[in-house]
């Protein structure tokens, strides 16, 4: 009987235990969420700025091609890739040997036409004589007039020519016309090149420029920025801090293969290295007929349905909205429904939010462009 009573004594303590278990277990704690840190946008018909990255390489502001300015062969070429040179520097040469023949043919023939004008100068002052005595006649005098006279021109066109052949005897020689960086070499030793065909490539010391590419749908928009500093940031591979930089050139055409177009942008003293990779984030007006637009990285998914978080200004939560999309333009989305113009929707973070969730507006490294500048709301 004890051992009955102690055993049921032992039963109704563990059943006890497990209802005080449960009873703990169903009691949630109240998690506080974190008041996050959101980048956000406000909505217009105009659809506030687009941000977009693209790939560009770092390029001097000025390449130059050299080439030979007469044919002939390569007898030596004296820098390769990445060589730095120097104003007036040699950089290779051609077999000078015809070409200093054409300057010794071109002098021969500049002392014969030397020898004729002075046997013409001198028949026409004899003859000149002879008129004035009255031994000649006048169409006489002129046919020695008009002999010396072609005399002359002969001569002068002479040395022109020997001018020209001297000249070329010095094309042989490549020199470079600025100081820079070999970037290219299209020639070797041995090798016949033609007049003007580009040999050597070098860029010059000095100011950079970035060089990317856009599609049709941005290039109204970039054009837009020529001369602005802040629009368009540029980010060094490896490194994570975005300095501005100024549109300075829009192609006019695009490229017949690409379909892009070609955007050069002045970097200033930002020391950046030739050839060096780079980001480029440029910030253009989203534009399309009717509807509003927003970043496509502000669209998220819940529940199979698209949402877009809008703030609350006043009480500084968000709430997810369902919205319609239609086209899309490249990394921007038309909203179709769902939204309206002066509406403060987040562009960045909607990946760790919460209905009705505190947040505040990050200002961090984002350009002033981007901000929302519309009265929130």
């Amino acid at each position: 009987m004890i051992v009955n009573t102690f055993s049921r004594g032992l039963h109704w303590g563990a059943l006890s235990l497990a209802v005080l278990m449960l009873a703990a277990c169903g009691q949630r704690a109240e998690v506080t969420q974190p008041v996050r840190a959101v980048r956000t946008l406000v909505v217009g018909e105009a659809g506030g700025l687009s941000e977009r990255q693209y790939a560009a390489e770092v390029r001097a502001r000025v390449e130059s091609q050299l080439g030979f300015r007469v044919p002939g062969k390569v007898v030596r070429r004296l820098v390769s890739v990445g060589d730095t040179v120097s104003a007036g520097q040699l950089l290779a040469e051609l077999d000078p040997a015809d070409l200093r023949l054409g300057a010794q043919a071109a002098q021969a023939g500049l002392a014969a036409a030397q020898a004729q004008a002075a046997q013409a100068e001198a028949n026409l002052m004899r003859f000149t004589e002879l008129r004035q005595q009255g031994f000649i006649s006048a169409a006489q005098l002129d046919t020695y007039d008009t002999a010396a006279r072609a005399a002359r021109a002969q001569l002068d066109q002479a040395r022109a020519q020997a001018s020209v052949q001297l000249n070329q005897a010095g094309y042989a020689a490549l020199v470079a016309s600025s100081a820079g960086v070999v970037t290219s070499v299209a020639v070797e030793p041995g090798q016949v090149v033609a007049a003007g065909m580009p040999v050597i490539t070098v860029a010059h010391d000095g100011p950079r420029d970035v060089v990317f590419s856009v599609p049709e749908d941005v290039v109204e928009g970039a054009r837009a920025l020529k001369g602005k500093t802040g629009p368009v940031t540029v980010r060094r591979w490896g490194t994570s801090d975005w300095l501005p930089v100024t549109v300075r050139e829009v192609a006019a055409s695009a490229d017949p293969l690409a379909r892009t177009f070609q955007i050069k942008a002045d970097v200033g003293t930002a020391p950046f290295a030739l050839g060096q990779t780079a980001t480029v984030r440029i910030q253009v007006p989203a534009r399309a007929v009717n509807g509003l637009h927003v970043p496509m990285h502000a669209v998220a998914e819940q529940g199979g349905r698209s949402v877009v978080w809008v703030l609350d200004p006043k009480a500084m939560t968000v709430q997810p909205v369902p919205v319609v999309l239609g086209d899309i333009l490249g990394n921007v989305a038309l909203v179709a429904q769902g939204l309206k113009p002066g509406q403060e929707v987040v562009t960045a973070g909607v990946h760790v939010l919460q209905p009705g969730q505190k947040v505040r507006r990050y200002q961090g490294d984002v350009p002033a462009a981007q901000r929302a500048s519309a009265p929130r709301s």
